[in-house]
């Protein structure tokens, strides 16, 4: 335990960012631990397809090889290294980073966490009626003491599975600064919270509040350059030279769990109020952001410019977790094929009536009509364009279907037959396929008690990890009072990107879409005329759905989730972007009456 401040750092977003980047963080600046964050939904059906192939996979192989690379770097410099590589199989992670070690002659102690895989015992935890048909994975989301027992016993590197991506920065912070789950503490052991007399800011226990504040910074670095200028609605107020290639994050974060997030001196990127502002809203929901752990609430969170990038992270308050964990739920959703047809020149709407009727004819007539077709107009064209790529739209036809027959060859022939009967000008960007499987992401939650969180320590030794003492159940935060409105001037059709800024992404079947303002005044006028009916009038997919605002006035700013816009998740590939990576970027494009003095 020290009171000292933590320097944590950051080296992946997902399975697949950018492979340098472990090296760059450990030679790049003082660092006590660094973290590496694989797992999103996708990656663990990918993950659980490996192992139906292979029973020994199941983590991030490319991880193993940065570790080549540099666990001798790490070694050197006393850098602690925490990741959740470990995917479906931290235990066979754990013992390939041991072999590693050994055969680079290092004295590596390699300890790992179980407890998340309920794949095998889902129907008994669930019900047989409600366990999903064909799961391939089903991990729950834990917290960060299992990693914290794993460094209390000395080990260097701890691989876990299925956390939540905050529980890699929570778990170190516990072990470096004494924090234990609620009063669950040894007697007379190590710690702070358990003789800490002082409330937290609402009143409640002050250990909440800390790893509250853990939670948001373990939030803030788990996408790695997002946090540093990478995917920013505001880039354009940065040299491009800045932006090429931003360097990874790093928080420092204090014993009160407050932080400040930054970077390695000298590397690319930038650091500031908005691009932090950003990655806080991504992917999150309401004020209060829930984990296994504690709940932290987002509407209290303050943050102020704290020298060149630097950005101090404070005020958060924190609550009792909820009763139940997270599960998520992976399984195959069945088998979908594509193709997309090329429009190109005059009458381009009925060149796409004719080749619909004429693949719903060839579908019919072949008895395999499909159980779900999408079919989507891309309008790319311009009238009197000066190249055949501008002159073309591109017509999308997406099918799924259970029986991997129905949207392999009858569909793939149906279109490729049409080439020398179909629409003028007919092509396709490629080729039909044989068909492909889906998958489908599902959440599902689970007591407490169907779980076994264990660290498994360097030496062997199994420690049962406990929960919190108290949990609380969730509740929506009322909306807070609006700010005062502008007061009434002229106005200019422009688009909303030009005063607020946006970031989205996808959590299941749902989209977030995070908006904030940079101003008070805009904040003003944002807050009034962001409403969820207004959202859905500019974006016209979500007209039909589920669209919940949330208002986080600190942040000035607005979190929108759109219920089902993304299907059956990300693996479906339900829409043209499948994880709603841009649909913020959509929305600012939108034009609206926006006021002249905010222009």
């Amino acid at each position: 335990m020290t009171a000292d401040p933590l320097r944590i750092g950051n080296a992946s977003g997902f399975y697949g960012d950018r492979f340098d980047a472990l090296r760059e963080m450990l030679t790049g600046g003082a660092l006590d631990v660094l973290t590496g964050d694989y797992l999103a939904e996708l990656t663990m059906l990918i993950l659980g397809r490996d192992r139906l192939k292979d029973p020994a996979a199941g983590y991030a192989r490319t991880f193993l090889r940065q570790l080549e690379e540099c666990l001798g770097l790490a070694r050197e410099r006393g850098v602690r290294i925490v990741t959740n590589a470990g995917g479906l199989n931290p235990a066979g992670l754990a013992e390939r980073v041991r072999e590693l070690a050994g055969r680079l002659g290092l004295p590596v102690r390699v300890a790992h966490v179980e407890g998340d895989d309920l794949t095998a015992g889902l129907p008994g935890i669930l019900g047989a009626d409600r366990a999903p048909a064909g799961v391939l994975a089903a991990h729950a989301y834990l917290g960060g003491f299992g990693i914290a027992e794993c460094l209390r016993a000395g080990a260097d590197v701890v691989i876990t599975g299925r956390v939540t991506d905050a529980a890699l920065v929570t778990g170190p912070a516990a072990a470096h600064f004494g924090w234990w789950p609620g009063e669950s503490r040894p007697p007379g052991g190590p710690g702070t919270h358990g003789t800490d007399p002082a409330p937290g800011q609402d009143g409640g226990p002050a250990w909440y509040d800390r790893l509250a504040g853990a939670v948001v910074a373990g939030h803030l670095l788990e996408c790695g350059a997002q946090v540093t200028g990478g995917n920013y609605a505001f880039f354009t107020d940065h040299p491009l030279d800045r932006l090429r290639h931003p360097g990874f994050p790093v928080a420092e974060i204090h014993a009160d769990g407050s932080c400040v997030i930054t970077k390695h001196p000298g590397t690319g990127g930038v650091v500031d109020v908005g691009t932090v502002t950003a990655q806080l809203l991504y992917e999150t929901a309401g004020a209060r952001y829930a984990g296994p752990d504690v709940t932290a609430r987002l509407d209290t969170v303050r943050l102020r410019q704290d020298g060149p990038d630097r950005v101090r992270v404070e005020g958060v308050r924190g609550e009792a977790p909820p009763p139940t964990l997270k599960v998520g739920l992976n399984r195959l959703g069945g088998f979908r094929n594509e193709v997309t047809f090329v429009l190109t020149g005059l009458d381009i709407e009925r060149k796409a009536e004719l080749v619909r009727q004429q693949m719903e004819d060839a579908l019919k007539s072949a008895g395999r009509i499909p159980r779900e077709v999408r079919w989507d107009l891309v309008r790319t064209d311009r009238p009197d364009a000066g190249t055949e790529e501008t002159a073309s739209a591109l017509l999308r036809l997406v099918v799924r279907d259970a029986d991997p027959q129905v949207v392999g060859r009858a569909f793939s022939g149906a279109a490729v037959e049409l080439a020398l009967a179909g629409y003028p000008g007919f092509h396709v960007l490629a080729p039909p396929g044989k068909g492909a499987p889906y998958g489908v992401f599902e959440a599902a939650y689970v007591p407490r008690t169907a779980v076994e969180h264990v660290a498994v320590l360097h030496d062997g030794r199994r420690v049962p990890v406990p929960g919190p003492q108290d949990t609380r159940d969730l509740e929506d935060v009322p909306e807070p009072p609006l700010p005062p409105p502008l007061p009434p001037g002229p106005v200019r059709r422009a688009p909303l990107g030009l005063v607020a800024g946006a970031r989205s992404g996808d959590k299941g079947g749902d989209a977030n879409v995070g908006v904030w303002a940079r101003t008070d005044d805009a904040w003003r006028w944002l807050a009034r005329e962001l409403t969820a009916d207004r959202f859905r009038e500019l974006i016209p997919e979500s007209r039909t759905l589920p669209v919940t605002r949330h208002v986080l006035p600190h942040l000035r700013a607005l979190n929108f989730v759109v219920g089902s816009i993304l299907g059956e998740g990300v693996a479906a590939q339900h829409r043209f972007d499948p994880q709603a990576k841009a649909l913020g970027e959509w929305l600012r494009s939108r034009h609206l009456d926006i006021p002249e003095a905010l222009l």
